[in-house]
């Protein structure tokens, strides 16, 4: 029997005015039928999380005893908030639990959501490809090897219409892409270079570049990590991840945009071959880098990515992402980014579409000062300061090297938000953060542009 949902809101003085509180659900007894009411703060602006967190909840609690097919009636609630519940709803089908003997899929993951008296297509889209780019985030290092993230990103480009090229080890090394080998050295598994090509907004519109950090699991190198929650460096590739997930939603939403996104994916691991504290490597921008933590390999590979963007693409706006440092959790726990870029005008940008989309970001200083403790003797830069302050500032200075001086770079280390505890796990589970920060950019954009 489908299911109904009844959506009232916070202030109700109906029927259900008693039994059912703000921010709670029930069920009618003896029928498929939820009655769930909006928590006193929910508000369309800036994002209705109140709404969507009430929805994601009934899903993941309820998920069994929906039908795959739910209608939504929320005649007296603001349409802002009901579309917000129903991507709540969606997220909610999402589990990591897909290999476990007792998985039963959630009704909603190839069911169909109703709206009685509204639409909410759009934020079904987003939602759907948040739960996709979260499976990839939580999925496992050994099933998440660098070829694994190029076939997602080409069935993806074949499913919903943008290019996707590939450029293989080989053709990695034909181009230059020396610090991405350089980390690769120790890997199985041979790097790969993913670029993605969304046109929707004309031969003649602006070029916004995102570059991932694709770092499929981290060991740390012969710098090698301590034990403790090594099993979390499956997912060094959320920035890869909301890269992946901007494009498709992009091309999903046909957004008037033009989108190159690129991924430099590699794994980071311990072999003979591996490289070590004090070797100097060579970079796509042609600058030399003098090996001193091989853990901070993440910006080795971000480098060739940053630099390969603007040699071909030549973007407008310059943009990479990629959960880098330790020193951003420390600085901003689990609440929001860090984004470092010495162009004002675009961190408000995104300040602002921060506060729209719910995945908020904060600026820290860019100032030159920082980079003292990246000079070298022996090559152009280091890829480490080696001081234990100011790690997220130390490697933004680093990646600015690579940049060939681009006036609209952006830089984002989302290392203590692409990942989190929370109600909807046993462990730490992907957010899928990036991609909602990104498309309320890109609309804000579009609007400003009109």
């Amino acid at each position: 029997m489908p299911t109904t949902i009844t959506l009232l809101p916070a202030a109700h003085g109906g029927p259900y005015a008693d039994s059912v509180l703000p921010g709670k659900y029930l069920r009618d007894p003896g029928a498929a039928h939820y009655i769930a009411r909006l928590p006193e703060d929910a508000a369309p602006a800036p994002i209705a999380i109140g709404a969507q967190n009430l929805g994601r909840t009934l899903s993941y609690e309820a998920g069994q005893q929906l039908d795959q097919e739910v209608t939504i009636e929320a005649p007296d609630v603001d349409p802002k908030l009901t579309t917000a519940f129903i991507g709540g709803l969606k997220l909610g089908s999402y589990s990591a639990g897909s290999q476990r003997q007792d998985y039963k899929p959630h009704p909603l993951l190839q069911g169909n959501i109703n709206w009685t008296g509204g639409d909410a297509g759009a934020e079904m889209v987003v939602a759907d490809v948040q739960t996709r780019i979260m499976a990839l985030v939580d999925a496992p290092a050994n099933q998440k090897r660098p070829q694994d993230l190029a076939k997602w990103a080409t069935e993806s480009g074949d499913t919903y219409g943008y290019s996707v090229k590939l450029l293989d080890k080989e053709a990695c090394r034909e181009e230059g892409l020396h610090a991405l080998l350089a980390v690769n050295r120790g890997s199985e598994d041979p790097a790969v270079l993913i670029v993605m090509k969304y046109r929707g907004g004309g031969p003649d519109g602006d070029t916004t570049a995102l570059i991932g950090k694709g770092v499929t699991f981290d060991t740390g190198g012969v710098s090698i990590k301590g034990s403790q929650n090594l099993h979390l460096m499956k997912s060094d590739m959320g920035g890869a991840a909301a890269v992946f997930g901007t494009l498709e939603a992009a091309a999903r939403l046909q957004l008037p945009v033009n989108l190159v996104g690129i991924v430099p994916a590699t794994d980071n691991s311990v072999d003979a071959l591996s490289i070590k504290p004090s070797d100097v490597i060579q970079s796509h921008a042609g600058k030399t880098i003098e090996i001193i933590d091989t853990d901070a390999e993440g910006r080795l590979i971000m480098a060739d990515g940053l630099s390969y963007a603007v040699k071909y693409h030549q973007p407008t706006t310059l943009i990479d992402v990629a959960t880098l440092t330790g020193s951003a959790v420390r600085t901003f726990g689990y609440v929001c980014a860090a984004t470092l870029s010495k162009n004002e005008e675009l961190v408000e940008q995104f300040r602002r579409a921060g506060e729209t989309s719910g995945e908020r970001i904060w600026p820290l200083p860019p100032w030159d000062d920082f980079a003292k403790g990246l000079a070298s003797d022996v090559a152009d830069v280091k890829n480490f300061s080696g001081t234990p302050l100011h790690g997220a500032t130390d490697a933004f200075k680093f990646l600015e090297n690579f940049t060939h001086d681009h006036g609209r770079y952006i830089h984002f280390d989302i290392a203590g938000v692409a990942l989190k505890q929370g109600p909807f796990a046993k462990d730490r589970q992907a957010t899928g953060f990036g991609v909602r920060l990104f498309l309320a950019w890109l609309q804000q954009q579009m609007t400003e542009t009109v």
